[in-house]
């Protein structure tokens, strides 16, 4: 069984490292959408995979840090990309949620990422 549970933040930021005249080397924000998504048995008594509210619980007060905050200046993302951005929120949040199994942020309606890794490789860098 999978599921998913969105949460949303709004962040200036800035890429450093893109060509000059790049519009994305200037100051601007998104509203940004992340989606985590986990797996797992269903409970045949709960009828669930994991709560919901658990997962708000772990995930609220990290994505709360972001919000309305310049990402360039949060430790670990002065190069602030939905790619590592996606890296970021995984790495703060696989071993408190551990059906996590793939993080997305969208930017925009039509542009995002997605992090995904197997379960061999969660358990590896639980150790």
């Amino acid at each position: 069984m999978q599921l998913r549970k969105s949460f949303r933040f709004e962040a200036a930021h800035r890429l450093p490292y893109v060509p000059p005249g790049h519009p994305c080397g200037a100051m601007h924000g998104h509203s940004y959408r992340v989606i985590l998504h986990l797996r797992g048995p269903l409970d045949p008594v709960l009828g669930w995979v994991v709560d919901f509210g658990e997962v708000g619980r772990v995930a609220k007060p990290l994505i709360a840090s972001l919000d309305h905050t310049c990402l360039n200046d949060v430790p670990g993302l002065e190069n602030p990309t939905s790619e590592l951005l996606c890296v970021w929120l995984a790495e703060r949040l696989r071993l408190a949620l551990p059906a996590l199994f793939a993080v997305e942020v969208e930017e925009t309606e039509s542009s995002g990422a997605r992090y995904e890794w197997s379960t061999i490789q969660r358990s590896r860098k639980a150790k």
